[in-house]
């Protein structure tokens, strides 16, 4: 089966700064591929040339299996995308911006634009200039031209900014249903962990230029490291003991992390060792990173 996306060995390098380097991505037909990374880790600069809107430095874009290239190059009637921030003519309405983006598109049915702001909630402000809508508005209207075309490939950057919790949810059942039920391609860029962990397929990590991590979204969950969180009044004491009975102990916030299988396995031996040390435990439960925590462990960011 032909990869939706192949891109093999990209760099891109602007005088003597590299804002990516030696990065290939394989995304297969249906997969929804969410692409993470701090700011200025190189997710915008990757995702405009594989829509050749930049050329690499060095290395390649496929398309399916079309080069992406010079000249506009490319198999851009089966792609949707949305680049950075949402552009739109301003004096137009949201109905006349979609209509010009129809006739770009060789649209001859000129429902397509009526069904599209219907399915993007777009109604209400159809006749509205562009220009006045609200961020989370305009966000909308750049989604719903990124699929007025019915595109077999979305990629999109920041897909849910500026939109409130309820638009956010919207757009990820929009894309989960378009994947599941039409086949449709999508890789995203996002900062929401919360929300890719739930929506994405598979996921790849970026940092200063280079892919560094790349895993099934399900084992998201078993990569998150596991520990178990003890609070005592004698925390000291209780450190002292659990050490010497040979747990591995860590301490956090005042507290302390026990991590292992073993102590996770069995709390009820490490509460036993604190008592019998008289350092009882006022807290003990297992914890877990959160996505957060765990995405700036793997690149080496901060909070």
């Amino acid at each position: 089966m032909t990869a939706v996306i192949h891109a093999v060995g990209l760099c891109k390098a602007y005088g003597s700064v590299k804002a990516v380097t030696d990065l290939d991505l394989n995304v297969e037909p249906g997969e929804i591929y969410a692409f993470l990374g701090l700011n200025g880790a190189g997710k915008t600069t990757t995702i405009r040339m594989l829509l050749g809107l930049i050329r690499p430095t060095i290395g390649s874009v496929m398309l399916f299996g079309e080069p992406v290239g010079s000249g506009g190059r490319g198999p851009w009637g089966r792609v949707g995308h949305l680049v950075e921030s949402p552009t739109a003519y301003a004096e137009l309405s949201v109905r006349e911006n979609l209509d010009v983006a129809r006739r770009l598109h060789g649209l001859r049915d000129r429902g397509v634009v009526d069904r599209i702001v219907a399915r993007m909630g777009l109604d209400p402000y159809a006749g509205r200039a562009a220009g006045t809508l609200s961020l989370g508005n305009l966000q909308r209207l750049g989604l719903a031209r990124a699929l007025l075309h019915s595109p077999e490939l979305l990629i999109l950057d920041e897909p849910a900014n500026g939109l409130d919790p309820a638009g956010v949810v919207e757009v990820r059942e929009l894309l989960a249903g378009l994947a599941r039920d039409e086949g449709v391609t999508v890789f995203m860029s996002s900062h929401i962990l919360a929300e890719v962990d739930r929506l994405a397929t598979r996921i790849g990590i970026i940092h200063q230029g280079r892919l560094i991590r790349e895993f099934a979204a399900g084992a998201l969950e078993s990569l998150r490291a596991r520990r178990l969180e003890v609070e005592a009044r004698d925390l000291d004491r209780a450190r002292i003991a659990l050490t010497e009975a040979g747990y591995a102990v860590t301490a956090h916030d005042a507290r302390l992390w026990v991590t292992g299988a073993e102590p996770l396995a069995a709390p009820d031996r490490v509460a036993t060792v604190l008592v019998n040390a008289g350092a009882p435990p006022t807290r003990l439960a297992p914890a877990q990173d959160d996505l957060e925590a765990h995405f700036l462990k793997l690149t080496g960011g901060h909070p």
